[in-house]
């Protein structure tokens, strides 16, 4: 787990991911620069613009979203190159270090931040979840940078260690929550623990649209933000690996949760490799 390939163009980095999830452990957030290689950085950005000129998508003037921040949800269902996205392995293993194995995509959009915007409120991705803090780990999130994110242009903001707070005050005056910038050249992805203290920065600059993929995922028994089995057509679905249908949701959580007469959706809907149910393993206490 110390150390992954990452394939960039014809190059293979090692990349050092335990003092990532060091990081993650210690700090509630960590920065992974230059992971993805240019050609994909390239194709998602031109994406984000062709879906927000085909859907129309304009700022959805709310406190949270923003007054010039456009956003595009739901981008699974949208263009087949969203789909190397929730499957990335370095980030992947970042994220089931918090979450564990079997975690889901809760959400995939892009957010475009415009010169004007102001700071978003300061939160947590898991604070809508109704248990005591700290607990268990629920979400965790990742954002990939399409463009380069500054200060300047509207980084995301971070608190360190806000992920171990007892109790938080959501209703806290942001103007006395310390943040800092998540700074990282295009093609960097910041991960972040769903109970991190975060938020989009003001956008300062006269000319520079901050571009992000927010790629979201909770625990395999945490409802999901979008409704993946819904939201994304079945023959759209049908073009996905068995792994990111597994992602999606369409298999079963630890042998059982989420079966159809004993099976998983997947296999039944698309010929997915069959799981066992937890109730037919010997010994039944294999997922304890």
């Amino acid at each position: 787990m110390s150390e992954r390939p990452c394939p960039c163009g014809d190059l293979e980095v090692v990349i050092d991911l335990e003092a990532h999830h060091r990081e993650l452990e210690e700090h509630g957030y960590t920065i992974v620069e230059r992971l993805i290689h240019d050609e994909l950085v390239d194709a998602l950005l031109d994406d984000v613009h062709r879906l927000e000129a085909l859907l129309a998508r304009q700022p959805d003037n709310n406190r949270f979203e923003g007054n010039r921040t456009t956003r595009t949800y739901n981008l699974l269902a949208h263009g087949v190159v969203w789909q190397q996205v929730p499957t990335q392995p370095q980030v992947l293993e970042l994220v089931e270090g918090v979450l564990g194995r079997q975690c889901l995509v809760s959400s995939l959009a892009s957010i475009s931040i415009a010169p004007g915007e102001t700071a978003q409120v300061p939160h947590a991705d898991d604070q809508i979840h109704p248990i005591a803090k700290p607990h268990v780990p629920t979400v965790c999130n990742a954002m990939w940078a399409l463009t380069d994110f500054t200060e300047r242009n509207g980084a995301t903001r971070v608190v360190p260690g806000s992920h171990r707070w007892d109790s938080p005050d959501y209703a806290a005056d942001p103007a006395t929550i310390e943040t800092v910038a998540a700074e990282m050249p295009r093609g960097s992805v910041l991960v972040w623990h769903g109970s991190t203290w975060h938020g989009g920065g003001a956008n300062v600059s006269t000319d520079e649209v901050r571009v992000g993929v927010a790629m979201n995922y909770c625990a395999g028994f945490i409802r999901q933000q979008e409704n993946q089995h819904l939201g994304i057509p079945p023959d759209v679905m049908a073009t996905f690996t068995p792994q990111l249908r597994a992602l999606c949701g369409l298999d079963m959580y630890r042998g059982l949760t989420g079966n159809i007469e004993k099976q998983s959706p997947a296999h039944l809907l698309y010929g997915d490799p069959p799981q066992i149910q937890l109730w037919d393993h010997d010994p039944i206490r294999e997922y304890s």
